[in-house]
């Protein structure tokens, strides 16, 4: 599972130019899955989203999660993150989840970052989307588990 988490002041995702999700203080989650991926792997990454300590505490460092600061998650699947280019120019998604097992991994992962107790945003599985953001930092981390 890979997860680039960029924090934001806010976000929103557009499908045929309707809006299907959107966060204002919080995490844009693009998350791609493997095929080992697992129920423990979701929970893994689900936690450590919720914990992540990327926002600012009261002396201006980063040391609070989204749980702590009312928060929320924007979560998008992108298969791309699994793109190998190191071979030519055309990037080679193999190693990727097939499509039906991502769906089910993404549906499941959803949920278990609701179960944390985070509100949560998505963005449309397999659809052309237009995810708009305003990186707050800028900071991004990237997450591979």
């Amino acid at each position: 599972m890979r997860v680039v988490a960029q924090r934001v002041s806010r976000a929103q995702v557009r499908v045929d130019g309707e809006r299907v999700g959107q966060i204002g203080w919080g995490l844009l989650v693009l998350v791609g899955f493997g095929p080992q991926d697992n129920e423990g792997t979701l929970r893994w990454m689900a936690e450590k989203l919720w914990g992540l300590r990327v926002f600012a505490d009261d002396a201006g460092r980063m040391n609070r999660s989204a749980s702590e600061v009312g928060g929320g998650l924007l979560v998008v699947s992108q298969f791309t993150l699994y793109g190998d280019a190191s071979r030519g120019l055309r990037p080679s998604f193999t190693g990727a989840a097939p499509p039906e097992d991502a769906r089910r991994l993404y549906e499941r992962f959803v949920e278990v970052c609701r179960e944390l107790g985070s509100p949560v945003e998505e963005g449309e599985f397999g659809g052309m989307m237009d995810v708009e953001l305003v990186n707050a930092g800028p900071v991004t981390i990237l997450l591979e588990r």
